[in-house]
């Protein structure tokens, strides 16, 4: 199982690379619940090494992109995020380091895989995939849209995904939508 979750972790940071046309220096939120990925209730059945396996599986995707991930924490941790410091130069910073039942086993697993993790309040990324209903649009920059995934699933927890754009205030929609084509 460790190994088809990883996978299609990778597959669908892929693709919402792709559609979201994500660039070098951008950030991707991830909230994840493994409990979902087995087939339980958000929060009931954290796993530690389903976490690694689709940190992993998300960094493979990213790294080579030059994408940041922002790992979601759980609600213990209202949410906050790890990101890698260089995402992130000048922000507050939070003293807190997630565990599996306190933070999630995917936020956990982030924590300990990047070179210099910190933990923020808030980021307002580019694109997001949210693992398991585990609501990552307070982090997202406005004006977020929905994105359907071929890679809906990861293992038996649904995968919801969003892009953002930036806000229309007068000016000629068209434009936009013609760049994400």
């Amino acid at each position: 199982m460790l190994e088809q979750v990883r996978n299609e972790a990778k597959a669908a940071a892929l693709e919402i690379c792709q559609v979201a046309k994500l660039r070098k220096g951008q950030i991707l939120v991830v909230g994840c619940s493994t409990s979902e990925v087995t087939g339980h209730k958000v929060g009931s059945y954290s796993s530690p090494e389903l976490g690694q396996a689709i940190y992993e599986g998300i960094q493979e995707a990213l790294q080579p992109q030059g994408i940041y991930l922002a790992a979601q924490c759980c609600e213990h941790l209202n949410r906050a995020i790890i990101v890698e410091a260089e995402a992130v130069p000048g922000a507050d910073i939070c003293n807190v380091v997630p565990q599996p039942k306190a933070g999630g086993s995917f936020a956990t697993a982030a924590y300990h895989g990047f070179q210099h993790p910190v933990a923020l309040e808030e980021i307002r990324a580019d694109a997001g995939l949210d693992i398991g209903g585990t609501l990552i649009g307070m982090h997202l920059k406005k004006v977020a849209v929905p994105v359907r995934l071929t890679q809906n699933r990861i293992g038996e927890a649904m995968v919801l995904a969003a892009r953002v754009r930036p806000k229309f205030i007068g000016g000629n929609r068209a434009v936009y939508d013609e760049d994400l084509k």
